[in-house]
């Protein structure tokens, strides 16, 4: 406790996440008994969070996002520049990165987190200069997010996500990109194209079997089958991170990725839509600390130990 004695927080509030309505009062008693002093900022817009985080980062030692893996992202690239340790107390509807990180559901809980002090050093995924900590991907995610309505996504939270993907995957359509990797360039027709940094996203799927968010690396999929409703077959997959063994499922493992498209089409990351194609996506190995639970020797052992994909090919891309 004694760390974080008279330090400064610069708490930011999404007055529009899914619970950010709710009393904050348990987690600003609890930050103030751990000896922080506690400036409160709220927002409705995303790009608010950056500003305040410029704005005011001589007045904090530390930031905490009240909001979603979307405002969370937000705020990224700005804690990144100012050097400033992220806080999160998970006020969204997947909570992606709060789950990946161990951090609890529960407000008070997650804000005794941050006074504990435990951090761990995470990576960061940007596209077009956009950070992301889950995922980015073009195709059924971003006509997802540009068809939920924030009114059903806070009122009904999953229900709604799932309430739209029914409605987007009924007029779904393939469309043609290519992905280059490490020089080497590949054409696809695709549902999707999914970039992921860290290991959880949309609700609790995995990006990859493997995939963790300090492993330097950022993990792709492209969803390539003919029947979109396939698709239904694939979903106990995706929550355990096998998706890659399927056929029509390609897989990579890279730093860097390129794709374009025949014509612009939204990128989503982490539920917002931020860029268009042409995309480049790129890994910031540890480029920011995150107050956390510590990860146990035994974690660690079970990681290491835990089985690696071999690549399909020299290119770690599935051959066609």
């Amino acid at each position: 406790m004694g760390q974080a004695v008279h330090k400064r927080a610069l708490l930011l509030r999404n007055l529009k996440a899914r619970r950010g309505q709710e009393s904050m009062t348990p987690v600003l008693e609890g930050l103030q008994r751990g000896g922080l002093d506690v400036t409160v900022e709220t927002f409705e817009a995303l790009p608010e969070i950056a500003r305040d985080i410029v704005r005011l980062r001589h007045m904090a030692d530390l930031v905490i996002v009240c909001g979603g893996d979307g405002s969370v992202s937000s705020a990224a690239v700005a804690a990144m520049e100012s050097g400033l340790p992220l806080g999160i107390i998970p006020m969204g509807t997947a909570n992606d990165l709060a789950r990946t990180l161990g951090i609890p559901m529960d407000l008070a809980e997650a804000a005794d987190i941050i006074v504990r002090g435990e951090t761990r050093s995470v990576d960061v995924g940007t596209v077009n200069g956009h950070a992301f900590f889950n995922v980015a991907s073009i195709g059924l995610s971003s006509d997802l997010a540009q068809n939920l309505d924030p009114v059903l996504k806070k009122r009904f939270g999953r229900l709604g996500y799932a309430l739209a993907a029914i409605k987007v995957m009924t007029r779904a359509s393939r469309f043609s990109a290519s992905i280059t990797e490490k020089g080497r360039r590949v054409d696809v027709d695709t549902y999707q194209i999914a970039v992921g940094n860290g290991r959880h996203y949309g609700g609790g799927n995995v990006v990859e079997e493997t995939a963790e968010i300090d492993d330097g690396h950022l993990d792709l999929y492209s969803l390539e089958m003919t029947n979109l409703w396939k698709l239904a077959l694939m979903l106990r997959s995706f929550r355990s991170g096998t998706h890659g063994a399927w056929r029509e499922v390609r897989t990579a493992k890279c730093i860097e990725f390129d794709v374009e498209t025949r014509k612009p089409m939204p990128v989503n990351t982490d539920g917002e839509i931020v860029t268009a194609t042409p995309a480049h996506f790129k890994v910031h190995p540890k480029a920011i600390s995150i107050f956390a639970p510590r990860r146990s020797v035994s974690d660690s052992i079970t990681g290491e130990l835990a089985p690696r994909k071999k690549p399909i090919t020299s290119s770690s891309t599935k051959a066609r």
